[in-house]
Protein backbone atom coordinates (compact mmCIF):
# COMPACT_ATOMS: atom_id res chain seq x y z
CA UNK A 1 0.00 0.00 0.00
CA UNK A 2 1.56 3.26 -0.97
CA UNK A 3 1.79 6.18 1.47
CA UNK A 4 1.98 9.60 0.71
CA UNK A 5 4.68 11.79 1.46
CA UNK A 6 2.66 13.34 4.56
CA UNK A 7 2.14 9.81 5.75
CA UNK A 8 5.49 8.69 5.16
CA UNK A 9 7.06 11.10 7.35
CA UNK A 10 5.02 10.50 10.19
CA UNK A 11 5.61 6.97 9.92
CA UNK A 12 9.38 7.86 10.51
CA UNK A 13 9.17 9.77 13.31
CA UNK A 14 7.60 6.86 15.22
CA UNK A 15 9.94 4.62 14.22
CA UNK A 16 12.32 6.73 15.29
CA UNK A 17 10.78 6.69 18.54
CA UNK A 18 9.70 11.01 18.27
CA UNK A 19 7.01 11.58 20.73
CA UNK A 20 7.04 15.12 20.61
CA UNK A 21 7.43 17.83 17.61
CA UNK A 22 7.81 21.72 18.39
CA UNK A 23 6.11 23.19 15.25
CA UNK A 24 4.22 25.77 13.68
CA UNK A 25 2.38 25.58 10.12
CA UNK A 26 2.09 26.77 7.18
CA UNK A 27 1.11 26.47 3.52
CA UNK A 28 3.75 24.55 2.17
CA UNK A 29 3.39 21.70 5.17
CA UNK A 30 -0.48 22.21 5.54
CA UNK A 31 -0.42 18.40 4.10
CA UNK A 32 1.55 16.97 7.44
CA UNK A 33 -0.32 19.08 9.72
CA UNK A 34 -3.51 17.95 8.58
CA UNK A 35 -1.89 14.08 9.00
CA UNK A 36 -0.29 14.79 12.50
CA UNK A 37 -4.11 16.19 13.31
CA UNK A 38 -5.12 12.91 12.19
CA UNK A 39 -3.11 10.53 14.60
CA UNK A 40 -2.34 10.39 18.79
CA UNK A 41 1.09 9.01 18.69
CA UNK A 42 3.15 11.77 18.39
CA UNK A 43 2.48 15.29 20.32
CA UNK A 44 2.41 18.47 18.70
CA UNK A 45 3.37 21.86 20.50
CA UNK A 46 2.62 24.81 18.66
CA UNK A 47 5.06 27.42 19.12
CA UNK A 48 4.15 30.68 18.59
CA UNK A 49 7.51 31.84 16.76
CA UNK A 50 9.67 29.61 14.64
CA UNK A 51 12.93 30.41 16.75
CA UNK A 52 11.24 29.62 19.90
CA UNK A 53 10.46 26.00 18.34
CA UNK A 54 13.77 25.55 17.18
CA UNK A 55 14.98 26.18 21.13
CA UNK A 56 12.49 23.97 22.33
CA UNK A 57 14.12 21.26 20.30
CA UNK A 58 17.20 22.12 21.80
CA UNK A 59 15.91 21.82 25.62
CA UNK A 60 14.37 18.43 25.28
CA UNK A 61 17.30 17.04 22.93
CA UNK A 62 19.74 18.48 26.18
CA UNK A 63 17.58 17.29 28.64
CA UNK A 64 16.87 13.93 27.34
CA UNK A 65 20.35 13.13 25.31
CA UNK A 66 18.04 12.23 22.25
CA UNK A 67 17.22 14.42 19.02
CA UNK A 68 14.96 16.94 19.56
CA UNK A 69 12.18 17.02 16.28
CA UNK A 70 11.06 20.67 14.93
CA UNK A 71 8.69 21.50 11.86
CA UNK A 72 8.17 24.49 10.61
CA UNK A 73 7.64 26.13 7.03
CA UNK A 74 9.11 27.59 4.16
CA UNK A 75 10.54 31.31 3.71
CA UNK A 76 10.01 33.03 6.95
CA UNK A 77 9.64 29.94 8.54
CA UNK A 78 12.86 29.12 7.45
CA UNK A 79 14.34 32.11 8.07
CA UNK A 80 13.10 32.49 12.13
CA UNK A 81 14.57 28.88 13.29
CA UNK A 82 18.23 29.94 11.64
CA UNK A 83 19.41 31.04 14.92
CA UNK A 84 18.06 28.01 16.80
CA UNK A 85 20.09 25.91 14.38
CA UNK A 86 22.89 28.19 14.40
CA UNK A 87 22.63 27.73 18.53
CA UNK A 88 22.45 24.17 18.11
CA UNK A 89 25.45 23.50 16.06
CA UNK A 90 27.64 26.06 17.99
CA UNK A 91 26.77 23.59 20.91
CA UNK A 92 26.36 20.06 19.43
CA UNK A 93 23.03 19.66 20.08
CA UNK A 94 21.44 16.58 18.11
CA UNK A 95 18.16 18.22 16.29
CA UNK A 96 16.71 17.42 13.49
CA UNK A 97 14.57 20.16 11.55
CA UNK A 98 11.59 19.40 8.97
CA UNK A 99 11.15 22.61 6.63
CA UNK A 100 8.78 23.12 4.10
CA UNK A 101 9.92 24.23 0.44
CA UNK A 102 7.66 25.38 -2.36
CA UNK A 103 6.78 22.76 -5.48
CA UNK A 104 9.75 21.17 -7.06
CA UNK A 105 8.52 22.63 -10.00
CA UNK A 106 8.36 26.39 -8.70
CA UNK A 107 12.32 26.01 -6.92
CA UNK A 108 14.40 28.80 -7.84
CA UNK A 109 11.50 31.07 -9.48
CA UNK A 110 11.44 33.52 -6.55
CA UNK A 111 7.65 31.60 -5.66
CA UNK A 112 5.89 32.93 -3.15
CA UNK A 113 7.76 32.80 0.56
CA UNK A 114 10.59 30.78 -1.18
CA UNK A 115 14.28 30.57 0.18
CA UNK A 116 16.88 28.78 -0.09
CA UNK A 117 16.59 26.26 2.77
CA UNK A 118 19.49 24.38 1.90
CA UNK A 119 21.95 27.27 1.38
CA UNK A 120 20.39 29.72 4.47
CA UNK A 121 21.20 26.08 6.57
CA UNK A 122 24.66 25.26 5.29
CA UNK A 123 26.85 27.09 7.59
CA UNK A 124 24.98 26.13 10.31
CA UNK A 125 24.04 22.39 10.21
CA UNK A 126 25.97 19.24 10.62
CA UNK A 127 24.21 18.30 7.14
CA UNK A 128 20.88 19.01 5.13
CA UNK A 129 18.87 17.33 2.77
CA UNK A 130 16.91 18.53 0.13
CA UNK A 131 14.00 15.85 -0.72
CA UNK A 132 13.29 15.84 -4.71
CA UNK A 133 11.43 12.82 -4.34
CA UNK A 134 8.73 10.91 -2.06
CA UNK A 135 11.09 7.64 -2.80
CA UNK A 136 13.95 8.73 -1.22
CA UNK A 137 12.15 10.65 2.23
CA UNK A 138 12.02 7.74 4.06
CA UNK A 139 15.47 6.81 3.79
CA UNK A 140 16.83 10.34 3.85
CA UNK A 141 14.79 10.81 7.30
CA UNK A 142 16.91 7.87 8.37
CA UNK A 143 19.80 9.49 7.56
CA UNK A 144 18.37 12.98 9.11
CA UNK A 145 18.71 11.12 12.28
CA UNK A 146 21.65 9.00 12.28
CA UNK A 147 23.70 12.25 11.04
CA UNK A 148 22.63 14.56 13.84
CA UNK A 149 23.14 11.47 16.65
CA UNK A 150 26.42 10.01 16.19
CA UNK A 151 29.70 11.18 16.04
CA UNK A 152 29.70 15.18 17.13
CA UNK A 153 26.40 15.34 17.38
CA UNK A 154 24.44 18.56 15.44
CA UNK A 155 21.60 19.70 13.90
CA UNK A 156 20.37 18.11 9.92
CA UNK A 157 17.88 20.22 7.93
CA UNK A 158 15.56 18.45 5.27
CA UNK A 159 13.70 20.44 3.46
CA UNK A 160 10.42 18.59 1.93
CA UNK A 161 8.35 20.60 -0.95
CA UNK A 162 5.12 20.37 -1.11
CA UNK A 163 4.68 18.22 -3.62
CA UNK A 164 6.81 15.44 -2.15
CA UNK A 165 4.48 15.55 0.82
CA UNK A 166 1.13 15.14 -0.98
CA UNK A 167 2.75 12.23 -3.52
CA UNK A 168 3.02 8.78 -2.83
CA UNK A 169 5.14 6.08 -2.70
CA UNK A 170 5.72 2.78 -1.08
CA UNK A 171 7.13 3.34 2.31
CA UNK A 172 9.98 1.00 3.11
CA UNK A 173 12.02 2.42 6.31
CA UNK A 174 16.32 1.03 6.75
CA UNK A 175 17.03 -1.03 9.31
CA UNK A 176 20.56 0.45 9.22
CA UNK A 177 22.70 3.25 7.71
CA UNK A 178 25.56 3.38 5.88
CA UNK A 179 27.30 6.27 4.72
CA UNK A 180 30.62 6.14 2.39
CA UNK A 181 32.98 9.08 4.23
CA UNK A 182 30.91 9.38 7.29
CA UNK A 183 32.41 6.85 9.91
CA UNK A 184 32.55 8.73 13.30
CA UNK A 185 35.51 7.07 15.38
CA UNK A 186 34.47 5.63 18.92
CA UNK A 187 37.33 3.37 20.05
CA UNK A 188 40.64 5.56 20.81
CA UNK A 189 44.18 4.42 19.58
CA UNK A 190 45.30 1.97 22.17
CA UNK A 191 48.73 3.29 22.15
CA UNK A 192 47.92 6.84 22.52
CA UNK A 193 45.45 5.90 25.63
CA UNK A 194 48.19 4.17 27.17
CA UNK A 195 50.82 7.10 26.62
CA UNK A 196 47.69 9.38 28.44
CA UNK A 197 47.91 7.09 31.57
CA UNK A 198 51.38 6.74 31.58
CA UNK A 199 51.07 10.91 31.23
CA UNK A 200 48.79 10.82 34.18
CA UNK A 201 50.47 8.81 36.90
CA UNK A 202 53.91 10.83 35.83
CA UNK A 203 52.29 14.32 36.95
CA UNK A 204 52.20 15.94 40.32
CA UNK A 205 49.75 19.27 39.00
CA UNK A 206 47.24 17.70 36.44
CA UNK A 207 43.77 19.38 36.01
CA UNK A 208 40.85 17.23 34.07
CA UNK A 209 39.39 19.86 31.63
CA UNK A 210 35.65 18.63 31.11
CA UNK A 211 33.08 20.04 28.08
CA UNK A 212 30.01 19.45 27.17
CA UNK A 213 30.94 15.94 25.07
CA UNK A 214 30.98 14.05 28.01
CA UNK A 215 27.32 14.70 28.92
CA UNK A 216 26.48 14.25 25.59
CA UNK A 217 28.50 10.98 25.73
CA UNK A 218 26.96 9.73 28.21
CA UNK A 219 30.43 9.37 30.52
CA UNK A 220 29.88 11.19 33.34
CA UNK A 221 30.29 7.95 35.80
CA UNK A 222 33.66 7.03 33.70
CA UNK A 223 34.36 11.21 34.27
CA UNK A 224 33.88 10.67 38.22
CA UNK A 225 35.61 6.97 38.02
CA UNK A 226 39.00 8.85 36.57
CA UNK A 227 38.76 11.65 39.16
CA UNK A 228 38.28 9.58 42.28
CA UNK A 229 40.69 6.91 40.82
CA UNK A 230 43.63 9.55 40.43
CA UNK A 231 42.31 12.30 42.84
CA UNK A 232 42.97 14.93 39.84
CA UNK A 233 40.54 18.15 40.22
CA UNK A 234 38.01 19.15 38.16
CA UNK A 235 37.34 22.21 35.56
CA UNK A 236 34.22 22.39 33.99
CA UNK A 237 33.60 24.84 30.79
CA UNK A 238 30.09 26.86 30.98
CA UNK A 239 28.77 23.23 28.83
CA UNK A 240 30.12 20.60 31.03
CA UNK A 241 28.36 21.88 34.04
CA UNK A 242 26.93 18.67 35.72
CA UNK A 243 29.06 16.21 33.43
CA UNK A 244 30.87 16.24 36.91
CA UNK A 245 28.66 16.79 40.70
CA UNK A 246 29.20 20.69 41.57
CA UNK A 247 29.33 19.79 45.12
CA UNK A 248 32.05 17.16 45.14
CA UNK A 249 35.05 18.00 46.60
CA UNK A 250 37.24 17.38 43.66
CA UNK A 251 35.27 20.10 42.06
CA UNK A 252 36.86 23.29 41.20
CA UNK A 253 33.54 24.71 39.81
CA UNK A 254 33.37 26.36 35.98
CA UNK A 255 36.71 27.38 34.03
CA UNK A 256 37.31 30.39 31.88
CA UNK A 257 36.07 34.20 31.98
CA UNK A 258 33.92 33.82 34.61
CA UNK A 259 35.13 30.85 36.08
CA UNK A 260 35.89 30.65 39.91
CA UNK A 261 39.20 31.79 40.85
CA UNK A 262 40.39 28.20 41.54
CA UNK A 263 39.47 26.76 38.37
CA UNK A 264 41.48 29.70 36.12
CA UNK A 265 44.52 29.31 38.54
CA UNK A 266 44.84 25.54 38.49
CA UNK A 267 44.64 25.22 34.74
CA UNK A 268 47.02 27.99 34.19
CA UNK A 269 49.65 26.71 36.76
CA UNK A 270 49.35 22.51 35.76
CA UNK A 271 51.65 20.52 34.65
CA UNK A 272 49.18 18.44 32.89
CA UNK A 273 45.73 19.45 31.13
CA UNK A 274 43.18 15.93 30.37
CA UNK A 275 40.76 17.76 27.79
CA UNK A 276 37.72 15.55 27.76
CA UNK A 277 34.61 16.70 25.09
CA UNK A 278 35.70 20.24 24.82
CA UNK A 279 37.04 22.55 22.03
CA UNK A 280 39.30 25.46 23.55
CA UNK A 281 37.19 28.15 22.91
CA UNK A 282 38.22 30.89 23.47
CA UNK A 283 36.32 32.01 26.57
CA UNK A 284 38.04 29.44 27.87
CA UNK A 285 41.54 29.66 26.85
CA UNK A 286 42.14 33.76 26.77
CA UNK A 287 45.31 34.93 25.24
CA UNK A 288 45.73 31.43 23.29
CA UNK A 289 49.68 32.40 23.37
CA UNK A 290 49.74 31.75 27.11
CA UNK A 291 47.19 29.31 27.42
CA UNK A 292 48.77 26.55 29.94
CA UNK A 293 52.67 27.52 29.61
CA UNK A 294 53.76 24.64 31.67
CA UNK A 295 51.01 22.02 30.86
CA UNK A 296 51.13 18.87 28.72
CA UNK A 297 48.26 18.85 27.00
CA UNK A 298 46.11 15.49 26.16
CA UNK A 299 43.00 16.07 24.01
CA UNK A 300 39.96 13.53 24.07
CA UNK A 301 37.03 14.48 21.30
CA UNK A 302 35.62 12.23 19.02
CA UNK A 303 35.16 15.59 16.65
CA UNK A 304 39.20 15.01 14.90
CA UNK A 305 39.00 18.38 13.49
CA UNK A 306 38.77 19.99 17.01
CA UNK A 307 42.16 18.58 17.63
CA UNK A 308 44.67 20.91 17.48
CA UNK A 309 42.30 23.72 15.84
CA UNK A 310 43.17 26.06 18.70
CA UNK A 311 45.66 24.51 20.77
CA UNK A 312 48.55 22.46 20.36
CA UNK A 313 47.98 19.20 21.75
CA UNK A 314 50.98 16.93 22.63
CA UNK A 315 48.52 13.49 22.64
CA UNK A 316 45.38 13.55 20.75
CA UNK A 317 43.12 10.81 21.47
CA UNK A 318 40.03 10.72 18.65
CA UNK A 319 37.05 8.94 20.08
CA UNK A 320 33.95 8.83 22.16
CA UNK A 321 34.54 10.06 25.78
CA UNK A 322 32.58 7.30 27.29
CA UNK A 323 34.41 4.72 25.40
CA UNK A 324 38.54 6.50 26.00
CA UNK A 325 37.48 6.95 29.59
CA UNK A 326 36.22 3.45 30.13
CA UNK A 327 39.54 2.10 28.48
CA UNK A 328 41.82 4.48 30.46
CA UNK A 329 40.31 3.63 33.69
CA UNK A 330 41.00 0.73 32.83
CA UNK A 331 44.66 0.71 32.33
CA UNK A 332 44.62 3.26 35.50
CA UNK A 333 43.01 0.88 37.80
CA UNK A 334 45.87 -1.57 36.93
CA UNK A 335 48.62 0.44 38.05
CA UNK A 336 47.49 3.53 39.92
CA UNK A 337 47.88 2.97 44.05
CA UNK A 338 47.57 4.74 47.15
CA UNK A 339 50.58 7.11 45.84
CA UNK A 340 48.59 9.41 43.75
CA UNK A 341 46.73 11.37 46.70
CA UNK A 342 50.27 11.98 48.36
CA UNK A 343 51.83 12.37 44.74
CA UNK A 344 49.64 15.69 44.63
CA UNK A 345 49.48 16.73 48.15
CA UNK A 346 51.31 19.74 47.57
CA UNK A 347 49.24 20.32 44.28
CA UNK A 348 46.21 20.26 46.40
CA UNK A 349 47.71 22.51 49.19
CA UNK A 350 48.00 24.81 46.31
CA UNK A 351 44.61 24.92 45.41
CA UNK A 352 43.09 25.26 48.66
CA UNK A 353 45.35 28.42 49.37
CA UNK A 354 43.47 29.56 46.23
CA UNK A 355 40.09 28.66 47.50
CA UNK A 356 40.57 30.33 50.90
CA UNK A 357 42.34 33.30 49.00
CA UNK A 358 39.08 34.18 46.63
CA UNK A 359 36.39 32.39 47.19
CA UNK A 360 32.98 33.29 45.58
CA UNK A 361 31.77 35.72 47.53
CA UNK A 362 28.69 38.98 47.64
CA UNK A 363 27.73 41.13 49.74
CA UNK A 364 23.67 40.95 51.05
CA UNK A 365 22.56 43.94 53.23
CA UNK A 366 19.08 42.40 54.99
CA UNK A 367 17.59 46.19 54.09
CA UNK A 368 19.57 46.42 50.62
CA UNK A 369 18.77 45.88 47.41
CA UNK A 370 18.73 42.04 46.43
CA UNK A 371 21.45 40.95 45.02
CA UNK A 372 21.35 38.41 42.24
CA UNK A 373 23.54 36.09 43.84
CA UNK A 374 21.65 35.51 46.32
CA UNK A 375 18.56 34.95 44.40
CA UNK A 376 20.45 32.18 42.83
CA UNK A 377 22.19 30.64 46.21
CA UNK A 378 18.27 30.62 47.69
CA UNK A 379 17.20 29.07 44.42
CA UNK A 380 19.19 26.30 44.49
CA UNK A 381 19.11 25.84 48.22
CA UNK A 382 15.11 25.26 48.09
CA UNK A 383 15.71 22.98 45.07
CA UNK A 384 18.44 21.08 44.89
CA UNK A 385 17.07 17.95 46.66
CA UNK A 386 14.17 18.13 44.00
CA UNK A 387 16.76 17.73 41.26
CA UNK A 388 15.64 20.20 39.10
CA UNK A 389 16.50 20.86 35.38
CA UNK A 390 17.69 24.42 35.16
CA UNK A 391 17.81 26.59 31.81
CA UNK A 392 19.36 29.95 31.94
CA UNK A 393 19.18 33.00 29.08
CA UNK A 394 22.27 34.62 28.29
CA UNK A 395 24.00 37.56 30.18
CA UNK A 396 25.32 38.39 33.93
CA UNK A 397 22.29 35.99 34.84
CA UNK A 398 23.62 33.14 33.22
CA UNK A 399 27.19 33.72 34.79
CA UNK A 400 25.13 33.94 37.97
CA UNK A 401 23.64 30.87 37.63
CA UNK A 402 26.89 28.64 36.41
CA UNK A 403 28.67 29.82 39.56
CA UNK A 404 26.11 29.47 42.45
CA UNK A 405 23.53 26.56 40.90
CA UNK A 406 26.00 23.56 41.59
CA UNK A 407 24.68 20.67 39.16
CA UNK A 408 24.66 17.76 40.26
CA UNK A 409 23.69 15.62 37.58
CA UNK A 410 24.19 15.46 33.89
CA UNK A 411 21.14 16.44 31.43
CA UNK A 412 20.03 19.33 34.01
CA UNK A 413 21.70 22.37 33.13
CA UNK A 414 20.58 23.75 29.42
CA UNK A 415 22.04 26.93 28.22
CA UNK A 416 23.59 28.64 25.43
CA UNK A 417 27.31 28.82 25.03
CA UNK A 418 28.98 28.97 21.72
CA UNK A 419 26.16 31.27 19.85
CA UNK A 420 25.26 33.04 23.35
CA UNK A 421 21.53 33.65 22.10
CA UNK A 422 19.63 35.91 24.09
CA UNK A 423 15.84 34.59 24.48
CA UNK A 424 16.86 30.86 24.77
CA UNK A 425 16.16 30.01 28.16
CA UNK A 426 12.45 29.75 28.39
CA UNK A 427 11.66 27.91 25.07
CA UNK A 428 15.01 25.74 25.93
CA UNK A 429 13.29 25.24 29.01
CA UNK A 430 10.03 24.43 27.92
CA UNK A 431 11.37 21.34 25.64
CA UNK A 432 13.01 19.85 28.80
CA UNK A 433 9.23 20.26 30.30
CA UNK A 434 8.17 18.73 27.73
CA UNK A 435 10.52 15.80 27.63
CA UNK A 436 9.28 15.17 31.65
CA UNK A 437 6.15 16.57 32.69
CA UNK A 438 6.40 15.78 36.19
CA UNK A 439 10.01 17.50 36.72
CA UNK A 440 10.59 20.64 38.34
CA UNK A 441 11.84 22.90 35.63
CA UNK A 442 13.27 26.41 36.46
CA UNK A 443 14.40 29.33 33.66
CA UNK A 444 16.83 31.84 35.27
CA UNK A 445 16.39 34.55 32.64
CA UNK A 446 17.42 38.44 32.61
CA UNK A 447 14.52 41.17 31.84
CA UNK A 448 16.41 42.12 28.43
CA UNK A 449 16.91 38.43 27.51
CA UNK A 450 13.12 36.81 28.76
CA UNK A 451 11.70 39.48 26.36
CA UNK A 452 13.02 37.93 23.48
CA UNK A 453 10.87 34.81 23.22
CA UNK A 454 7.92 36.00 25.86
CA UNK A 455 5.66 35.29 23.32
CA UNK A 456 5.89 31.26 24.27
CA UNK A 457 4.00 32.04 27.49
CA UNK A 458 0.70 31.08 25.38
CA UNK A 459 2.60 28.07 24.47
CA UNK A 460 3.28 27.32 27.87
CA UNK A 461 -0.26 28.13 29.19
CA UNK A 462 -2.01 25.88 26.30
CA UNK A 463 0.48 22.54 26.74
CA UNK A 464 0.64 22.93 30.58
CA UNK A 465 4.09 23.40 30.21
CA UNK A 466 4.32 24.78 34.33
CA UNK A 467 8.03 25.96 33.73
CA UNK A 468 9.19 28.82 36.29
CA UNK A 469 10.64 31.49 35.00
CA UNK A 470 12.91 33.50 37.60
CA UNK A 471 13.50 37.53 36.26
CA UNK A 472 16.64 39.26 37.61
CA UNK A 473 15.30 42.58 36.69
CA UNK A 474 17.87 45.15 36.56
CA UNK A 475 16.52 47.50 34.06
CA UNK A 476 19.79 47.20 31.98
CA UNK A 477 21.29 44.36 29.50
CA UNK A 478 23.60 43.66 32.90
CA UNK A 479 26.65 42.39 31.02
CA UNK A 480 26.79 45.12 28.32
CA UNK A 481 26.65 47.80 30.79
CA UNK A 482 29.15 45.75 33.03
CA UNK A 483 31.82 46.10 30.09
CA UNK A 484 30.79 49.82 29.66
CA UNK A 485 31.39 50.45 33.02
CA UNK A 486 34.73 49.17 32.96
CA UNK A 487 36.27 49.88 29.42
CA UNK A 488 33.74 52.45 28.14
CA UNK A 489 33.93 55.23 31.05
CA UNK A 490 29.87 54.04 31.55
CA UNK A 491 28.91 55.30 28.97
CA UNK A 492 25.54 53.64 28.49
CA UNK A 493 24.76 52.78 24.58
CA UNK A 494 21.85 51.17 24.25
CA UNK A 495 21.83 49.06 27.29
CA UNK A 496 19.48 50.53 29.75
CA UNK A 497 16.11 49.11 28.97
CA UNK A 498 14.07 52.39 30.88
CA UNK A 499 10.96 50.92 30.73
CA UNK A 500 10.34 47.31 30.93
CA UNK A 501 7.01 45.49 31.50
CA UNK A 502 5.56 44.25 34.49
CA UNK A 503 6.08 40.96 34.71
CA UNK A 504 3.52 40.13 37.17
CA UNK A 505 0.90 41.61 34.80
CA UNK A 506 2.14 39.74 31.39
CA UNK A 507 1.89 36.89 33.54
CA UNK A 508 -1.52 37.23 34.10
CA UNK A 509 -2.37 38.55 30.67
CA UNK A 510 -1.45 35.37 29.17
CA UNK A 511 -3.06 32.97 31.66
CA UNK A 512 0.02 32.27 34.13
CA UNK A 513 0.62 32.85 37.45
CA UNK A 514 3.03 36.17 38.17
CA UNK A 515 4.81 37.01 41.86
CA UNK A 516 7.25 39.38 42.87
CA UNK A 517 10.08 39.75 45.21
CA UNK A 518 10.67 43.45 46.17
CA UNK A 519 12.44 42.74 49.35
CA UNK A 520 15.08 40.31 50.65
CA UNK A 521 12.90 39.32 53.58
CA UNK A 522 10.58 37.92 50.61
CA UNK A 523 12.47 36.15 48.33
CA UNK A 524 12.22 32.60 50.16
CA UNK A 525 8.04 32.94 50.41
CA UNK A 526 7.97 34.02 46.64
CA UNK A 527 10.69 31.32 45.50
CA UNK A 528 8.96 28.75 47.58
CA UNK A 529 5.52 29.87 46.31
CA UNK A 530 6.62 29.62 42.31
CA UNK A 531 8.34 26.54 43.26
CA UNK A 532 4.69 24.68 44.00
CA UNK A 533 2.77 26.54 41.81
CA UNK A 534 1.02 24.01 39.25
CA UNK A 535 1.11 26.18 35.88
CA UNK A 536 4.28 28.17 34.44
CA UNK A 537 5.60 31.14 36.49
CA UNK A 538 7.15 34.31 36.60
CA UNK A 539 8.90 35.64 39.72
CA UNK A 540 10.09 39.35 39.17
CA UNK A 541 12.59 39.96 41.45
CA UNK A 542 14.10 43.57 41.04
CA UNK A 543 17.59 43.43 41.59
CA UNK A 544 21.01 45.71 41.97
CA UNK A 545 21.59 47.21 38.75
CA UNK A 546 25.30 47.69 38.86
CA UNK A 547 25.88 44.38 40.25
CA UNK A 548 28.80 42.55 38.27
CA UNK A 549 30.21 39.66 37.71
CA UNK A 550 33.61 38.41 39.02
CA UNK A 551 35.99 36.65 38.42
CA UNK A 552 36.03 38.29 35.10
CA UNK A 553 39.17 37.92 32.57
CA UNK A 554 39.35 40.65 30.13
CA UNK A 555 39.47 39.97 26.18
CA UNK A 556 42.71 39.45 25.24
CA UNK A 557 43.77 38.37 28.85
CA UNK A 558 45.03 35.16 30.15
CA UNK A 559 43.20 32.70 32.76
CA UNK A 560 45.29 34.34 35.80
CA UNK A 561 44.49 37.70 35.20
CA UNK A 562 41.31 37.99 36.59
CA UNK A 563 39.48 41.26 37.38
CA UNK A 564 38.47 40.11 41.21
CA UNK A 565 35.96 43.25 42.26
CA UNK A 566 34.70 46.60 40.94
CA UNK A 567 37.47 49.85 40.90
CA UNK A 568 36.87 52.21 43.75
CA UNK A 569 34.38 54.30 40.92
CA UNK A 570 32.19 52.05 40.72
CA UNK A 571 32.23 50.96 44.03
CA UNK A 572 30.73 54.65 44.70
CA UNK A 573 27.96 54.12 42.41
CA UNK A 574 27.11 50.56 43.59
CA UNK A 575 26.93 52.29 46.97
CA UNK A 576 23.91 54.31 45.70
CA UNK A 577 21.42 51.84 45.63
CA UNK A 578 19.12 50.13 43.72
CA UNK A 579 17.40 52.85 41.71
CA UNK A 580 18.96 54.31 38.55
CA UNK A 581 20.05 58.20 39.24
CA UNK A 582 18.97 61.13 37.38
CA UNK A 583 22.72 61.82 36.94
CA UNK A 584 22.84 58.31 34.99
CA UNK A 585 20.17 58.66 33.25
CA UNK A 586 21.38 61.66 31.40
CA UNK A 587 24.15 59.84 30.82
CA UNK A 588 22.83 57.04 29.07
CA UNK A 589 20.20 59.39 27.15
CA UNK A 590 22.83 61.65 25.37
CA UNK A 591 25.38 59.00 24.96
Amino acid sequence: MKLTGAEIFIECLKREGVKTLFALPGGVVLKIFDMLHQQKDIEVVLTRHEQGAGHMAEGYAKATGKAGVCLVTSGPGMTNVITALADAYMDSVPLVCFSGQVPTNLIGNDAFQEADNVGLSRPCTKYNFLVKDVNELASTIKEAFYIATTGRPGPVLVDIPKDVSMDKAEFNYPNSVSIRGYNPTYEGNKWQVKQAAEAIMKSKKPILYVGGGVIFSGASKELIELAELTQIPVDMTLMGLGAFPGEHPLSLGMMGMHGTYQANMAVHYSDLVVAIGARFDDRVTGKVSEFCPYAKIIHIDIDPTSIRKNIHVDIPIVGDCKAVLRELNQILRATVNGEQKELRKAWWDQIREWQSAHPLSYQQEADGPIKPQQVIKRLYELTKDLDPIVSTDVGQHQMWAAQYFKMAKPNRWLTSGGLGTMGFGFPAAMGAQAAFPGRLVLCIAGDGSVQMNMQEMATAVVHKLPVKIIVLNNRFHGMVRQWQDLFYEGRYASSYLDTTPDFVKLADAYGAMGLRASKVSDLDNVLQEAIAAKGPVIVDVPTHPYENVYPMIPAGGCNHEMILDDPPELKLKQSGGAKVTPQDKDTILTA
